[in-house]
């Protein structure tokens, strides 16, 4: 069974290569492409059933013993990590090929978007399940790689101005990884992550803290937290549609992963939880006050994605199996739920052309489905019950409470507010853009003056039809973030069974049944 879990990375590498030998035949690409991430979905929820009910799977990929072979690791967290990212990649993949239908190879070329976009799925995986530092590295720098690609596609000048940005930021956090690799290597002569933490009480605590400090820094870049944060909101909004929602739910989501595993399985008994709880509060409530004085809704989703890493990183802060299985459980709500949303402003955008909500209005009669799939994640993304974002959210909350010191008081209320403002953001929106009548002046100087000077708060772009396909896959993603509050208990189970096994990690090393793949 565990020879099986090199599959996670090697289907989407060769249906990239596939792909890229049937650049010329468009139905074929697509054909691959899907069959790809159907496969990659169907072989990850198989694998969460297996590693539920039992123990991890673990294989030594070259036929190298451990610890000097490349370790792929499929526990609780990483299978369910693999299936909810595979669903959201084959529902973008198929919004973006109604749109290429529709648009032509405008935004997104087919003969690029296809291989490079399996390349990405490829490094959202091979970190998921990586064993070890350097295979975690190596699959951030194919999401490099493959997300820099994606964010410049159609060569504009804006895409490739926020795409310099982004591929120079996101450089500066692999060079700080690598180098926290290099010194772990020359410390311990390992980076099994499993090694490092059993050998990581033999070093100093000066160098064990330079260590943490470092991995911690490399991630917080990548995950978005505050004041590492400063160049999402002008980088995602740039893109094509598609890109922008499969990065909004996945990309950010990586380093919160890699931050859950370095917390939880080599630091799991440091003491800088005041530090991240900290950090969580800024997140939360920078990122919302960000979104609140947006005119556009990209970038108000953008900032609500900074503010609601704060969420994740405030129930590490926590630290106990019953906040880190909720901040599972939010993760993979708010992957879902950014993604709808994204998909559903996208739609938007084709059928108005445009963003800005003091341009787009009367939508709730012109277009009530898009209405509909726009409001029901935003209820859901702030929090209203009996939703999953509810659900997370008082699982964080209830958690915090119980430890009862006054930070995690503190994060609470920056949690609440964070949740209502949340609301206030999305539901102004929806107010102006869908509320408001055609008939009424564009902005109303009074209330929301202040607004007239937020950026792109004019653009104005072609108004294209939506094929069904894409119309189609944003109610599929809405009917996935249905599925998580119908089916929250068992969801919820498995990510309280996943906080508990975090916080008592298994060895990689004495795992029994480790198998050489070659």
């Amino acid at each position: 069974m565990s020879l099986l879990v090199p599959l996670f990375v090697a289907l989407p590498l060769l249906g990239a290569a596939f792909t890229l030998l049937l650049s010329r035949h468009r139905r074929m690409q697509i054909l691959v492409s899907v069959a790809t991430l159907s496969a990659t979905f169907l072989l990850a929820a198989w694998m969460l059933v297996i590693v539920d009910q039992g123990t991890p799977l673990a294989v030594s990929v070259g036929g190298w013993p451990l610890p000097f072979g490349i370790v792929l690791y499929v526990d609780r967290l990483a299978a369910l990590l693999v299936a909810v990212s595979s669903i959201v990649l084959l529902a973008v993949l198929l919004f973006s090929i109604g749109q290429g239908a529709a648009d032509g190879d405008e935004d997104t070329p087919v003969s690029i978007f296809h291989p490079t976009y399996l390349i990405l799925a490829a490094g959202i995986f091979d970190a998921f399940i990586a064993g070890d530092l350097f295979n975690l590295y190596v699959g951030f720098e194919i999401l490099l790689v493959a997300s820099y690609v994606l964010i410049t596609l159609g060569s504009t000048k804006e895409r490739i101005r926020t795409g310099t940005v982004y591929i120079v930021v996101s450089l500066v956090s692999s060079i700080i990884f690598l180098s926290a690799i290099a010194v772990i290597y020359g410390a311990l002569g390992t980076v099994n992550m499993a090694q490092i933490a059993e050998r990581m009480g033999e070093l100093p605590d000066g160098v064990v803290l330079l260590l943490h400090v470092l991995l911690l820094l490399g991630f917080a870049i990548k995950a978005a937290i505050f004041p590492l944060s400063f160049w999402l909101p002008d980088s995602y909004p740039t893109a094509p549609a598609p890109v922008t929602a499969v990065f909004a739910g996945l990309l950010t989501k990586v380093g919160v992963y890699a931050i859950i595993r370095t917390e939880t399985q080599i630091f799991p008994d440091s003491d800088i939880d005041l530090v991240l709880a900290i950090a969580a509060v800024a997140t939360m409530v920078v990122g919302i006050l960000g979104a609140v004085a947006q005119a556009e809704l990209k970038r108000i989703l953008s900032f609500t994605l900074v503010s609601h890493v704060g969420y994740m990183i405030f129930g590490l802060a926590i630290n106990t199996p019953e906040a880190v299985g909720a901040t599972v459980y939010y993760i993979v709500h708010h992957i879902v739920v950014q993604t709808t949303l994204f998909l559903a402003v996208g739609l938007i955008e084709r059928y108005a052309g445009s963003t800005s909500i003091l341009r787009v209005k009367g939508l709730v009669k012109a277009a009530p489905l898009i209405a509909a799939l726009y409001l029901i994640p935003a209820l859901n993304l702030g929090g209203l019950p009996p939703f999953s974002g509810f659900i997370g959210k008082f699982g964080l909350f209830d958690a915090a409470v119980a430890v009862g010191t006054p930070i995690m008081w503190v994060s609470v209320v920056a949690g609440v507010l964070t949740s209502l403002l949340t609301l206030y953001a999305l539901m102004r929106a929806w107010n102006l853009s869908f509320w408001r009548e055609k008939d009424d002046e564009p902005g109303d100087q009074d209330r929301f003056g202040h607004l007239q000077l937020a950026p792109a708060a004019d653009t104005l772009t072609e108004r294209r039809v939506s094929p069904r396909i894409m119309t189609g896959a944003t109610i599929g993603m809405v009917a996935v973030t249905l599925a998580l509050t119908v089916f929250a208990g068992p969801i919820y189970e498995v990510c309280e069974r996943i906080g508990e096994s975090l916080l008592q990690p298994i060895s990689l090393v004495e795992l029994e049944g480790v198998e050489q793949g070659t």
